[in-house]
């Protein structure tokens, strides 16, 4: 099968079908949430109002399945055709694709183990500072924003909201 030109005669049209990124991530979606309804079937549910340990993750699955129908429904009702596959070329740096990853993850450990001591405030700032590395598109002034953004959102719903412990500020 060549990458250039339209699927050859040979293929099946679903698997034509199965080429759309949009086609993949539902049923990837669905795929997830299933195996979590699956986990999760021994979970008490409860009710509205008394909610037992199997009711968020159940929802949550629920809510996941639903988005990847919508987003399978989408790809098999696109009417552009797929891109054909990318061939690799030796230029591609195979640890530049690992730099948001690895960006990320970095920024969530650092968080971590940052909270207790730096406070919900600094430690929000150290991880959007260090998951900035993810891309080279965001400023400076973006970044600010979205710490201290990010820092009044976690404020106001798990301090000031849920009542959580979490220091705000360090105790230096």
């Amino acid at each position: 099968m060549t990458t250039d030109g339209p699927p050859s005669a040979q293929e099946h049209p679903l698997l034509h079908m199965f080429r759309r990124k949009n086609v993949l991530s539902g049923l990837m979606f669905i795929a997830i949430a299933a195996f979590g309804l699956w986990v999760s079937r021994n979970y008490p549910i409860g009710t509205t109002l008394r909610m037992g340990t199997g009711y968020v993750p159940r929802l949550l699955c629920w809510l996941l399945m639903g988005l990847g129908a919508i987003v399978l429904v989408q790809g098999v009702l696109e009417t552009e055709p797929p891109r054909p596959p990318r061939e690799r070329s030796p230029d591609d740096d195979e640890l530049a694709k690992l730099r948001p990853v690895v960006a990320v993850t970095v920024s969530l450990i650092a968080f971590a183990l940052a909270l207790e001591t730096l406070g919900l405030v600094l430690s929000i700032l150290v991880l959007v500072a260090i998951a900035r590395f993810a891309t080279r598109e965001l400023k400076a002034s973006e970044t600010l924003a979205a710490a201290v953004g990010l820092s009044v959102l976690t404020w106001a719903i798990f301090i000031a909201g849920l009542g959580l412990p979490i220091p705000l500020w360090p105790d230096w």
